[in-house]
């Protein structure tokens, strides 16, 4: 877990690399006409963010190029390849959070829920048919920005084939999300397989694509991409945890709206397991209506039966994997700052 004064380290680490992508989402997605739609395709963007994604790529390539972390003047725009030659890793970071702003916009029409960041969603703010537009607008920008690295054109390739997959593998995921409402019975194994594919593909993504694009080995780009799913994983079954046990104005939406809307996660299938009847915790059938006192209950139900616990476990367990996929990467300081964000991953508040 982290102390304070590595958490500060972690958070410096993506504020400085937050900017640097805002900066550059701003270049790479200018409003154009008609701007009602490229309005509604950087409303979530503009929402906020961590922007943890991109700061895995950045880091990616300065661990595999060996380069000082803390130097202000590092080219992402000219980065150094294998070969010499220069790749835009910005581009690369910028198409990464472009996705992942598709994938919330197209979950928040699907999960019909009201916020997003503290904000409404998007189909709040303008309406579904604009959102819907709006997140396929940004699916297919997210792809003419990734063609546009300057990369050596196999590995380019092979990073927009690695892009395109891992899109697939998400509606995938999602697709067993939305089955999973539907079924009597789920196994945690097939809980973490959705999340795998759901979540992780992004963060597996994030973490290799700048390995394919700088023509690294083939060991690294599967490392990297390794270290991606297990701490992608881990961020899932967190937020899992958070959903459960941060105030609604810190998670920036209704607190316990998972288990309203009868989402399985790691911890409701480790308390079916454990004899609580789940589906009895709470009576709202909307976010909306949940009240306070019935999130503590089902909180408390779910604390005395040490399915929170049980997730928390988990996440640190895989959290030890994802660490020990980056021992192929230079011993440097990028590499231990990965390694920071997946511990930061699993004990961050919000």
């Amino acid at each position: 877990m982290t102390n304070e004064a590595t958490e500060e380290r972690v958070l410096e680490t993506i504020r400085t690399r937050r900017e640097l992508v805002n900066a550059a989402i701003d270049e790479e997605l200018p409003l154009a006409e008609p701007e009602r739609l490229y309005e509604a395709s950087r409303y979530i963007l503009e929402a906020g963010g961590k922007r943890l994604r991109p700061t895995v790529a950045l880091l990616a390539g300065e661990a595999i190029a060996d380069v000082d972390v803390e130097s202000s003047d590092v080219e992402y725009r000219s980065f150094p390849a294998v070969s010499g030659d220069p790749v835009d890793l910005m581009r690369a970071a910028v198409s990464i959070e472009v996705i992942q702003s598709f994938t919330l916009i197209h979950d928040d029409i699907m999960d019909e829920d009201d916020l997003r960041r503290g904000v409404p969603a998007v189909h709040e703010a303008y309406d579904t048919s604009t959102a819907i537009l709006a997140g396929d607008t940004l699916y297919s920008k997210a792809f003419e920005i990734m063609s546009e690295t300057g990369a050596d054109p196999k590995n380019g390739l092979e990073a927009m084939r690695l892009l395109a997959s891992t899109c697939t593998r998400i509606c995938e995921g999602q697709a067993l999300d939305v089955a999973f409402e539907r079924r009597a019975e789920v196994l945690p194994e097939e809980y973490l397989e959705m999340v795998e594919l759901k979540t992780a593909v992004l963060y597996g993504a994030a973490a290799s694509t700048p390995a394919v694009l700088l023509g690294a080995d083939e060991e690294v780009v599967d490392a990297l991409y390794r270290y991606g799913i297990d701490s992608g994983r881990a961020f899932q079954i967190q937020d899992d945890v958070l959903d459960l046990t941060v105030p609604s104005e810190d998670l920036g939406k209704q607190r316990g709206s998972d288990l309203v809307e009868g989402k399985e996660t790691l911890i409701t299938l480790h308390a079916r397991q454990q004899g609580v009847d789940v589906d009895a915790l709470v009576d709202a059938e909307t976010p909306a209506e949940v009240t306070e006192s019935e999130v503590e209950s089902a909180v408390a139900a779910l604390e005395e039966s040490g399915s929170i616990d049980y997730a928390r476990e988990k996440a640190e367990e895989l959290t030890e994997r994802s660490k020990r996929h980056l021992e192929v990467l230079p011993d440097n300081e990028a590499r231990r700052r990965l390694a920071e964000i997946a511990e930061y991953l699993i004990s961050r508040g919000y």
